[in-house]
């Protein structure tokens, strides 16, 4: 067997959740409103077990499932990583009185979780956070300021916040703090993107906080958004691997029966090739993904190059493919409705949140020179490989 390969339980286990988000999911998308958080989805997702394995299983765990599910149903793999995403804060680092009061209703898909650290500016350079958290009197603060870009604001029921406990001291100078959103002084806005999942702003007016509130350290926040980034840095690459398998197999299907200058697409060689490079690039993405995910559950210490480079291959991929699915298609991609229309508008944001392209070849050549001189990168994980 290859390091990377999967064995028969976890190949069966992704044609599983692939019918799972036809026969039971896609239906509760289709009877939501886009723009807005679909809670039947979510509770379903409950159901299903999945939030809590969520919390139960590993990186490549992770990555498999928000790969199967986004093959069938983008919505319920958003709906899913933006649970781990926002509560993963709490699992990892909260308290055992934060872990009984939100965790129970996460995994229920009861209680909707979001995780707020980007601002109107400072999205990309997370260490220049402004949301000020002013003290208070002892273990109190006030939280004043704004996050903007924030997936499942203003409907979730609790927030990650990342605020400035300590002016002037970059990212050492961050807490995480867990605000529920019926804080007074907390506010928000909806906004209307490209893609049709819940995004908003949110407004702190003032919005009080205690010591019971604190994830974490005072002032280590940014080691509570950065080993969450590097967790679900992979799985956004195992999203747009699944997103790229879609296209590319609608592809695959449009050009073996699509009748053109004398028989099937498939036959002209400049399709041939078309396909093939989308097939290639998408595997070498999917791999990639894989390693990152079994170096995060190995606890191999070169995780942060590995989520970075698994994220920025697999991300900008799925643009690839995605866009040269729509060529080989044609005008028929174009119509609303159209599996490639919605995949093309879906396929977009993934290489913007959770670390731009360019703040992920920024991460990698940083580890790349931390390296002492004359180390060099072992292929694969050794024995911390897929199993």
């Amino acid at each position: 067997m290859t390091a990377f390969a999967l064995d028969p339980e976890q190949t069966a286990w992704c044609a599983e959740l692939r019918t799972l988000a036809a026969q039971r999911l896609r239906p509760l998308v289709e009877k939501g409103d886009p723009g807005h958080v679909n809670r039947p989805l979510v509770a379903e997702l409950g159901r299903l077990g999945l939030l809590t394995r969520l919390f139960t299983s590993g990186a490549l765990d992770l990555c498999l499932m928000r790969e199967s599910l986004a093959q069938t149903c983008t919505e319920a793999e958003t709906a899913l990583a933006l649970q781990g995403l926002g509560a993963h804060p709490v699992h990892a680092h909260g308290t055992p009185a934060q872990r009984e009061r939100w965790l129970p209703g996460v995994r229920e898909g009861t209680a909707v979780a979001a995780f707020a650290l980007s601002e109107p500016g400072a999205g990309s350079d997370a260490a220049a956070l402004t949301l000020r958290a002013d003290r208070d009197g002892p273990g109190r603060w006030r939280l004043t300021g704004e996050k903007c870009w924030i997936s499942n604001a203003p409907e979730a029921d609790f927030y990650t916040v990342f605020a400035r406990t300590t002016r002037d001291a970059g990212a050492r100078g961050v807490t995480a703090f867990l605000v529920p959103s019926d804080r007074p002084g907390l506010t928000g806005t909806p906004l209307d993107l490209l893609s049709p999942h819940p995004v908003g702003a949110l407004g702190f007016d003032a919005v009080p906080v205690t010591a019971d509130d604190v994830l974490g350290e005072t002032d280590q926040g940014f080691r509570v958004a950065m080993s969450t980034l590097n967790l679900f840095r992979p799985s956004v690459g195992a999203f747009a691997v699944g997103m790229a398998q879609a296209a590319l197999d609608a592809t695959l299907a449009h050009t073996a029966g699509r009748e053109a200058f004398g028989g099937p697409l498939r036959d002209l060689q400049t399709v041939a090739h078309q396909v093939a490079e989308m097939s290639l690039r998408t595997e070498a993405a999917r791999l990639m993904v894989y390693a990152a995910a079994a170096a995060y559950d190995a606890g191999d210490p070169d995780v942060p190059r590995r989520s970075a480079m698994a994220k920025l291959l697999a991300t900008e991929t799925a643009q690839y493919v995605v866009d040269a699915a729509v060529q080989l298609h044609g005008a028929r991609a174009l119509r609303r409705g159209h599996l490639l229309e919605h995949l093309y508008r879906e396929v977009r944001a993934p290489r913007i949140y959770e670390g731009a392209s360019e703040v992920q070849r920024a991460v990698i050549a940083k580890e790349l020179y931390r390296t002492p001189r004359g180390t060099t990168y072992r292929g694969g994980t050794g024995e911390g490989g897929a199993r």
